[in-house]
């Protein structure tokens, strides 16, 4: 962060309107690179984006030091993409989605659908772990801070729902025995 982004932050959480606006203009850029690399599609990067602007408008005032602004702002796009994603998964189960009607063995799209189907029909715990660390990056003790269990138990769930998706993909041919998940 530059001296003048420091600035424009000061002058912005001290209800400067002007600084405010400039402030908007310039984090754009990083806002919707960020939301590229965690969002799961393209509307939900700009919906990320909008929401991210729109809450740095509404509490920007809020703000204690000026130092943790961009993780502040990177955790609102983080939370953003995580409740977008969570609102797209469908409701229904596996057993309700005949995945042969939709492509041909062994096809991406095949894959990409089993494997979005497993995650859904993981139990709650373990899912949660999965979604965190593998499509979120949280480390495993931001896992286990959030959740309120032991990194112990972050790595544990973690294995379960990994071994769990990898001898289901198995089971329906879409993963070798030598492929890592």
């Amino acid at each position: 962060m530059n001296q003048n982004t420091e600035k424009l932050i000061q002058a912005a959480c001290s209800g400067d309107k002007q600084a405010l606006s400039q402030l908007l203009i310039v984090c754009q850029p990083d806002i919707k690179r960020f939301a590229r690399r965690t969002c799961s599609t393209t509307e939900d990067v700009e919906d990320a984006v909008q929401i991210a602007l729109w809450q740095l408008h509404r509490k920007i005032g809020t703000l204690k030091t000026i130092a943790t602004f961009a993780s502040w702002l990177f955790r609102i796009i983080e939370r953003e993409c995580y409740r977008l994603f969570r609102a797209r998964m469908p409701t229904n189960t596996i057993n309700e989605f005949n995945l042969e009607s939709i492509a041909s063995p062994n096809n991406d799209i095949d894959l990409r659908i089993d494997l979005t189907n497993l995650i859904i029909s993981l139990p709650v715990i373990y899912r949660k772990v999965l979604i965190m660390r593998d499509i979120e990056e949280y480390t495993a003790p931001e896992v286990a801070e959030k959740l309120g269990i032991s990194i112990e138990a972050v790595k544990s769930r973690l294995h379960r729902a990994r071994t769990i998706i990898k001898k289901e993909l198995n089971i329906r041919g879409n993963l070798n025995n030598n492929d890592k998940l």
